[in-house]
């Protein structure tokens, strides 16, 4: 069994790691630490594990664990690797966007490898830390990678998503209470959302002159998934888009071409990507849809563990959307 542990439990991610880890079969929880709620029991940050877990937060950490997973504020994670050592062993899942740019990926002697597996499922088995990719930056690249690798990405893209308000994080602020955010959409940090660095750095190891992103992000009034639609340019059929979408996702396990336009109930509580595509004239309509909490986060995060250790990569990731 795989020792597992996870640093910064109580948020959202961090209690995702803990309801998959909990029923997979190839690894057990050994801590989960947190700096607030440490000697308190588990289920008083989340209530959806009463009747599953006695265990307690943890202020202080087993350094000889097989895989941490960091799932901290960003600029948190490399703070707290300063702070505390682990063994040579142990391997490293780090959830914020610390180490997910080439210029950052290497710290203390320690190379992070981009944990996209529709993009570097090889790399992600021969490492030993991993650079879990953002939400937003999942569900797009998920959109656009298979015509960066096709050499159709010359024209601007231009991308608007929609996220729930988990994706804020659980500590409550102006934008994410239910008074606010209820019957509301606004849209947030127009055209320089952080996430577009790692997204530009992925599309371009495929195609080196792709156009420009202008990605428009949105605050949905629904707590967990995001919707991603992007449009370019694209001279081909829209048979001709499928069958290169299929083509580059045939090995995918947790990425779906749909036949049908998508929305956010199919893959919500699931590590699924599903992407659909729409052909007006000459603009190409690529919709992506994910939950943020999973395959943008800690479903992602697991994934990554099962392929580093060597394990089936769906393992403890059987997990089915309630679309009723």
């Amino acid at each position: 069994m795989i020792k597992v542990g996870i640093i910064g439990g109580s948020g959202y991610t961090g209690g995702e790691l803990i309801r998959i880890l909990m029923h997979h079969p190839g690894a057990e929880i050994d801590f989960v630490f947190s700096t607030t709620r440490a000697g308190k029991k588990i289920t008083t940050a989340h209530a959806d594990l009463l009747g599953s877990t006695e265990m307690e937060f943890t202020g202080s950490v087993n350094p000889d664990v097989d895989v941490v997973f960091l799932c901290l504020g960003h600029g948190n994670s490399s703070k707290f690797l300063h702070e505390n050592k682990f063994s040579e062993n142990t391997k490293i899942i780090d959830l914020s966007n610390d180490f997910r740019l080439q210029a950052d990926a290497v710290f203390e002697g320690k190379a992070f490898v981009y944990g996209l597996p529709e993009l570097k499922k090889e790399a992600i088995e021969k490492a030993n830390y991993i650079a879990n990719p953002g939400c937003f930056a999942t569900a797009i690249q998920l959109a656009l990678l298979p015509l960066a690798k096709a050499k159709q990405l010359a024209n601007d893209v231009h991308i608007n998503a929609v996220t729930g308000s988990t994706g804020a994080g659980v500590s409550p602020s102006a934008t994410s209470h239910f008074s606010w955010r209820n019957n509301n959409v606004s849209w947030y940090k127009p055209f320089t959302h952080q996430h577009l660095g790692e997204i530009n750095e992925s599309l371009r190891t495929l195609q080196t002159d792709t156009g420009k992103l202008f990605f428009l992000p949105n605050r949905g009034n629904f707590t967990r998934g995001i919707l991603a639609t992007a449009y370019t340019e694209f001279d081909g059929s829209l048979d001709e888009a499928i069958d290169l979408y299929k083509g580059f996702y045939a090995d995918a396990l947790f990425t779906q071409v749909a036949e049908s336009p998508i929305h956010l109930k199919q893959i919500v509580n699931t590590n699924q990507c599903h992407v659909h595509l729409h052909k007006h004239e000459n603009t190409l309509l690529i919709t992506s849809a994910i939950d943020n909490l999973l395959k943008g986060a800690s479903g992602q995060a697991v994934q990554n563990m099962n392929l580093i250790f060597g394990l089936d990569e769906g393992m403890g990731l059987n997990l089915k959307a309630g679309v009723f």
